[in-house]
Parts: structure tokens; C-alpha cells; sequence
């Protein structure tokens, strides 16, 4: 059994903790990792899930991101993480499913991640979705998806995902 929260302030840690431990060092050094820099990440969209014990199993987290000349806002998935004991089990893709529901509804139009897009596609990202777009370097285009969460989202914009700005 898992509760999905909100993720809060005091929750940093143990989300750190478990992306050091899902993913390989230098993590921070892919170019995802740029476009976070000094962003913060959106928090009605960040979630964490924990077990009977109150351990934080998974976490997911969203930035905000701008797209191209016009700054076309998006949403930039990731990391998304569960603990290595319990992956296969569907909670990944319950934050996914879930944390994707309340972004439409507050309003965001489109997502965009590096991932694989096999196991994303469920979830409705694609990779001819992202064709008009530019990610900073280094990155595998093959592996940068998009969703629309309004239809019609991803139409005519194209150009460098890049770092939001206020």
C-alpha cells in the first residue's frame, strides 16, 4: 500500500536519496540537469509515494521549461524514480499517470522528457511530437518525447527547450 503526496520541503532529502540510489553518479551532469539550474520545481505537480513505513519508495518532479523564440511554457518530466525493490510494480507509472492528470488540470498544454520511449508511450509521449524541438547538449534525440495535454499543444512550436525564466 502507497500514499501519494505531495512532495514537501522536508521531503528533499529522502528524494535525493532515492535518485542517488536509482540512478548512475554524475546523474547531475546530464543536460536536463541545465535546464533545472536555478529553477525551481513546479510543486503542486511534485509527488512522492511511501510505503506502510513512511519511506519515500518513488518520486517524480516537474520543471517548468520554455520552448523555442515565442517561449512556448511546458513542463519538463523528470527525474521519476522507484525504489529498485518494488520496480515493476506499477508505481511508477501510477505517479506518472497521476502527477500528468493534475498538470492539465492546472492548466499546462505540454510536456516533454528524455526517456525511453517505449515504456512513455503508454502514457501518451511521442517521439514525432518533439521533431521541431532542440535540447541542450548532450542528448539523444531519439529519446526526446513530448505530450500534449491539450490537443493541438505541440503544433507549430519548435525551437530550444530551454531554462524558464520569470
Amino acid at each position: 500500500m502507497f500514499r501519494l503526496l505531495r512532495e514537501r520541503e522536508s521531503d528533499a532529502w529522502e528524494v535525493e536519496a532515492l535518485y542517488d540510489l536509482c540512478f548512475a553518479p554524475g546523474r547531475s551532469a546530464l543536460s536536463s540537469y541545465q535546464l533545472r539550474e536555478g529553477v525551481a520545481p513546479v510543486a503542486g505537480l511534485c509527488t512522492v509515494a511511501r510505503d506502510e513505513f513512511d519511506v519515500v519508495v518513488g518520486a517524480i518532479r516537474y520543471w517548468p521549461v520554455l520552448i523555442g523564440e515565442r517561449e512556448w511554457p511546458a513542463l519538463l518530466l523528470g527525474p521519476v524514480a522507484v525504489h529498485p525493490t518494488l520496480q515493476g510494480e506499477g508505481l511508477g507509472a501510477l505517479l506518472i499517470a497521476e502527477t500528468l492528470d493534475l498538470a492539465k488540470k492546472a492548466g499546462w498544454e505540454r510536456v516533454v522528457l528524455v526517456g525511453d520511449e517505449p515504456y512513455y508511450r503508454r502514457f501518451g509521449f511521442r517521439r514525432d511530437l518533439a521533431e521541431g524541438l532542440d535540447y541542450p547538449k548532450p542528448v539523444n534525440f531519439n529519446r526526446l518525447l513530448a505530450r500534449e495535454l491539450v490537443p493541438g499543444a505541440m503544433t507549430g512550436v519548435e525551437g530550444m527547450v530551454h531554462r524558464w525564466h520569470d
